[in-house]
């Protein structure tokens, strides 16, 4: 179990750090386009990306706007996604698509599109058509929409090998959830016959309920908390944060990994900014 935790954490570690550089790139203006940090976040993909990793399935993903932190757990390449931010045409999405729609087709990801939580129909479509292990991730906002709400449910019709996973940070930009909606998504998506659950972004929880991810549909609403703002570079103040927890509990071979991680993403960004 230390093995998967650690492993866990150089995934969170990598995220991190990017998007700490990430931050500095947007108030520097080298990112002169709405970005979408995921800090705060990233210990979802990187659990589930590693709980993958062990039970070798190598699923279709379709991402969400805040989607740095999926592409980067599930081996996306680090040098593609600085340019992609900065607008470059060797960028993943060949420079047009931004922050919020990265692309990484070598790794089956594949990035949302403008239309809030449209990657799930997608997703849904894709599953169907090709019965193979998939991922839908959205955020607890987009998860309202009702071509969101009633793709979990087809999916239940046919039984589909999918997985959903809402990342739920509790925010709409900055409303909360209980002035926008009177019920919980695990609810909602129980009552398709989807089986669901609310859970934290603990890493432990994560595997726990992942023992046979794509059996039949599966949706987690898992609780976590954003670090910056919704989009740009600002915070949201005072947090949880789920990665000062775990280097706690893990100890010295976390400050180790988060101090070379570090080192090697601000040479990473230092190297392509410096081409600017």
């Amino acid at each position: 179990m230390k093995d998967y935790r650690l492993e866990v954490f150089k995934k969170a570690a990598l995220c991190r750090h990017f998007e700490n550089q990430a931050y500095n790139a947007i108030q520097s203006k080298h990112i002169k386009y709405p970005a979408y940090l995921s800090a705060g976040q990233e210990f979802i993909p990187c659990s589930i990306a590693t709980v993958l990793e062990e039970q070798k399935i190598n699923p279709d993903i379709f991402i969400q706007h805040r989607g740095h932190s999926t592409y980067l757990a599930f081996g996306g390449d680090i040098d593609s996604l600085i340019l992609e931010l900065i607008g470059d045409e060797n960028g993943c999405a060949n420079g047009m698509g931004g922050s919020a729609s990265i692309q990484c087709k070598e790794r089956n990801i594949y990035g949302h599109d403008g239309l809030m939580g449209n990657q799930i129909p997608i997703a849904v479509g894709a599953c169907f058509s090709k019965k193979t292990p998939t991922i839908a991730i959205v955020g607890d906002s987009a998860a309202e929409e009702d071509y969101v709400l009633s793709s979990i449910g087809w999916a239940a019709t046919k039984n589909l090998p999918i997985l959903f996973i809402v990342e739920d940070n509790n925010l709409s930009i900055l409303t909360e959830k209980k002035v926008r909606r009177s019920w919980e998504m695990h609810n909602v998506s129980s009552a398709f016959g989807v089986e669901s659950y609310d859970i934290s972004d603990d890493p432990l929880e994560i595997k726990e309920y992942l023992k046979k991810p794509f059996e039949k549909p599966l949706l987690l609403n898992i609780n976590t908390t954003r670090k910056y703002w919704h989009a740009g570079a600002g915070s949201d103040g005072d947090f949880f944060d789920r990665y000062d927890e775990e280097k706690k509990i893990i100890g010295n071979e976390a400050d180790l990994i988060d101090k070379e991680t570090e080192k090697k993403i601000i040479e990473k960004w230092q190297t392509q900014l410096g081409k600017l």
